[in-house]
């Protein structure tokens, strides 16, 4: 199957090490240090290394020797995205600089008080969104909704160097209760965010195309948005050269009850960003369940 199992890699030890780095000596030496991190993933992580091979190889269509070298440049960016929130969160936004493509969409869902939905994808670095986001002169509260399968040591020590998120999580449980807290966030007219390109085992699917070939997406997203009276918008948060990030808000065009519809738009979206950014795609599974084909 191509659905995500909900585990990332990473340890303790190599997070505080790059802390270390990046308040010690600089968002560059540290990047500079991913190079031995993307060199033992690019070594050793062969079933991931397969994934990302298949989608710069097949999908994108690039030559053997080049799809090899993206798929290091690829472990190298992700890891770019990570040093990157760390230090924004760490305080160091001031090295950073951004400019939003859309943003008057997203103030005018703030302005309107009306609640909204994002959807976004794990490509580029959206969870840095909110520190920008910030510089919006409206109220607002952004609800992620997620799972929580991280590795909770990892988490904890994150939390203890940067600065408290104004995100507020909505983890997806087995009892449907996150859809209550789904609910309940809008009737306060704030922001629901969904990533749209990941799966669980046991959890109800829609199948898609993109870039030439089927996937499955996870349904709720796209049922629950196409169900809501709000408006929804597609968002990401995508790196640039020289510490600078490009936000994108797109509004999509929703029909009620029409999630395979809003889904096709949703696709036919992500695979633009993913054309502009092919490196930082970042679905290190089968995601379109090769394996059993």
């Amino acid at each position: 199957m191509s659905q995500w199992d909900g585990k990332s890699k990473g340890t303790v030890l190599g997070y505080k090490i790059f802390v270390f780095f990046i308040k010690n000596v600089g968002i560059k030496s540290a990047y500079f240090a991913l190079y031995f991190v993307a060199s033992y993933y690019f070594f050793f992580l062969k079933k991931q290394n397969a994934s990302i091979f298949y989608y710069f190889r097949k999908r994108l269509g690039y030559s053997y020797f080049k799809s090899k070298r993206m798929v290091f440049k690829s472990y190298y960016t992700f890891g770019q995205t990570i040093l990157d929130k760390i230090a924004i969160g760490a305080g160091m936004k001031d090295k950073f600089t951004y400019e939003h493509d859309g943003g008057e969409i997203i103030i005018r869902l703030l302005k309107e008080k009306k609640g909204g939905v994002l959807i976004s994808a794990h490509i580029g670095n959206f969870e840095i969104a909110k520190h920008f986001f910030s510089e919006v002169d409206v109220d607002f509260q952004i609800n992620l909704v997620a799972t929580d399968l991280e590795h909770t040591a990892i988490k904890k020590y994150l939390e203890s160097v940067t600065e408290k998120a104004t995100i507020n999580f909505i983890l997806i449980g087995d009892d449907l209760s996150h859809i209550f807290e789904i609910n309940a966030a809008l009737e306060r007219n704030e922001l629901v965010c969904f990533t749209g390109d990941r799966y669980l085992e046991g959890v109800k699917s829609l199948s898609e195309e993109l870039l030439g070939e089927e996937a499955l997406f996870p349904a709720g997203p796209f049922l629950i948005s196409s169900r809501l009276k709000v408006p929804v918008v597609f968002v990401y948060v995508m790196k640039e050269p020289n510490l600078h990030y490009h936000l994108y808000t797109r509004e999509a065009k929703v029909k009620h009850r029409d999630e395979k519809g809003l889904l096709k738009e949703y696709t036919q979206s992500l695979e633009t960003m993913v054309r502009k950014y092919p490196l930082q795609w970042f679905n290190y599974f089968d995601f379109w369940n090769q394996n059993n084909n």
